[in-house]
């Protein structure tokens, strides 16, 4: 299958199928969240549009990069998140970079959003059912964020190949400059276990597709074939 590889600011046009990559951390995050029971993610644009949808519908929690801020109820880490109870819930989610690219492809006939922990089932979904080829959206550092290339490289091998030893992505996912200052602790809003919990390959079982629900841009978890004809 045909595949191609940019950042935000490439995108020029509506992509049949694009599958957008961030590791650390809003879609790690957010397959932390429905293995917790979440239902479905809402993706928005603004904090400040999160802070509205959450507002307007009883029940519903949002969550956002950075430290903990009035009105939001988790912050953009696995490890900060992976003891919560989400069942049942709705989740506004807003990031830096992945919520973005996902927001920007959200008109494509299928939009998938991607991180090592979900890098298999999607790989699967993309083989058994994506019609045309696959722009991988790499949201960090405009396209040049290594641990976002390396997953989307990983995702498009798989699909390319079958079976592909993650070592090497991994490993370039873990020497990037994202690791390097979540390590650190130089973002606000993280947990000392957050890189190794972004570096988990197929953690879940999922894949998880973004669709135009109503006026709002949805996240779910879908099952993958396990083992698909290619």
């Amino acid at each position: 299958m045909d595949h191609r590889f940019v950042g935000i600011p490439e995108l020029t046009a509506v992509p049949r199928v694009a599958v957008v990559v961030d590791v650390m951390r809003a879609f790690t995050v957010a397959a932390w969240a429905f293995s917790r029971g979440a239902e479905r993610i809402v993706l928005a644009p603004t904090v400040e549009e999160a802070l509205a949808l959450k507002e307007g519908r009883p029940g519903w929690l949002a969550l956002k990069d950075g430290a903990p801020a009035a009105g939001f109820d988790a912050v953009n880490s696995p490890g900060l998140i992976r003891s919560r109870d989400f069942a049942g819930r709705t989740l506004v989610q807003k990031t830096t970079a992945g919520t973005v690219g996902a927001l920007a492809v959200a008109d494509a006939p299928l939009v998938l959003c991607a991180s090592f922990v979900v890098a298999g089932p999607t790989a699967r979904y993309l083989r058994a059912g994506a019609a045309g080829p696959v722009t991988f959206v790499v949201t960090g550092e405009d396209g040049r964020a290594d641990e976002d290339l390396a997953c989307a490289q990983y995702i498009g091998a798989h699909v390319s190949g079958g079976r592909v030893d993650p070592a090497p992505y991994v490993h370039r996912a873990r020497n990037s400059r994202a690791a390097a200052d979540l390590g650190a602790g130089r973002r606000a809003g993280c947990h000392p276990d957050d890189v190794e919990l972004c570096l988990e390959v197929d953690r879940f079982p999922f894949a998880m597709v973004a669709r135009r629900e109503d006026s709002l841009t949805v996240l779910r978890p879908v099952t993958a074939p396990v083992n698909p004809a290619r």
